[in-house]
């Protein structure tokens, strides 16, 4: 575990420098609010729209950073990154607009919308078995190959920065909140949010939430070290990777409060209150922080509360499942 004089893998000026590149690029997303939920759970909660960012998910942020932060040398000789979607996107798009030729490996169960829309954006995607092949070793064996360059989902500090620049906008317009409440699949989104958020709002609550078959991260808090998992079947298919970050974790473990868990099922709940009382589409894993808050997982009665929904590419056949499911709402 990091200690408390260890350096951090980024700071606050790496995420100030994120958000110069990205200016103009990325979308500032809007921060939205529901009398509705506010009465449902006690609390001022302050919903950040990730869904409306760029191929429909905060990734966009740290993929363009990390890529457009490397020598242009560097850049042309491609980009490899292994995703279950809305990274892949990211980089797709990203490559796109930086004009860098993009591999991406993604398993063959990703959501179809999100391989469509990865070679959509010009990207070469190479399929793989999540449960029995090592999606790591596939891409370095292509970086290698093709002299391109590895930028990971997560466990990369640009990509971490880039991704710190939610919680960065969040605060600079709401900056009084008690409790910041973020998904953590690898830990890039908790992680870059974290070191933003303790910079600008000392003392703040931070709270990150995985699926509840998947205790990467909070194994890896408990142990100190980073712990490999058995990929959990879960609709959380954002946050279905077996582990979380070296770096992120170095930042978890000092300013992140705890990780809870959340079910499938309390994930769809989220998902249909969302779209029946904000009337905002969002995937499962990008609905995960409120399904924390709305489940009572989370500790929010008179507070004001931030949460990071983090993307809104969810596939038909689910969120019609969680449109047809009885509940509040």
């Amino acid at each position: 575990m990091s200690s408390a004089t260890t350096p951090l893998p980024l700071d606050a000026d790496d995420v100030a420098r994120a958000a110069r590149s990205l200016a103009g690029i990325a979308h500032r997303t809007p921060v939205l609010t529901s009398r509705r939920l506010d009465e449902r759970t006690g609390a001022r909660l302050f919903l950040k729209a990730e869904h409306l960012q760029r191929i429909g998910a905060f990734k966009f942020r740290g993929a363009y950073h990390a890529i457009s932060s490397l020598p242009a040398g560097v850049r042309a000789r491609g980009i490899v990154t292994f995703s279950s979607g809305n990274h892949a996107q990211a980089v797709a798009l990203a490559s796109q607009l930086l004009e860098v030729p993009a591999t991406i490996v993604m398993p063959h169960d990703a959501p179809r919308v999100k391989v469509e829309a990865t070679a959509g954006y010009g990207a070469e995607v190479v399929g793989y078995d999540r449960f029995t092949e090592d999606r790591r070793a596939i891409g370095s064996r292509l970086a290698e190959e093709r002299g391109a360059t590895v930028i990971p989902p997560y466990d990369h500090p640009d990509v971490m920065a880039g991704q710190g620049t939610v919680a960065r906008e969040l605060l600079e317009e709401v900056s009084d909140l008690d409790v910041l409440v973020v998904p953590v699949g690898g830990g890039g989104l908790l992680g870059g949010c974290a070191v933003a958020a303790a910079a600008m709002r000392p003392g703040l609550r931070i709270v990150g939430v995985e699926p509840a078959g998947r205790r990467a991260a909070r194994d890896a808090i408990d142990s100190g070290r980073v712990i490999e998992v058995p990929v959990p079947r879960t609709l959380l298919d954002g946050q279905q990777t077996p582990e979380i970050g070296v770096h992120p974790l170095a930042v978890i473990s000092r300013l992140v409060e705890t990780v809870v868990g959340v079910t499938d099922e309390a994930a769809l709940d989220a998902v249909r209150t969302l779209a029946t009382t904000t009337k905002q589409v969002v995937e499962p894993s990008g609905a995960s922080a409120l399904a924390a808050v709305l489940a009572g997982r989370v500790e929010v009665t008179g507070r004001r509360v931030g949460v990071v929904l983090s993307g809104g590419n969810v596939p038909p056949d689910v969120l019609a499942a969680a449109l047809t499911r009885a509940g509040p709402g």
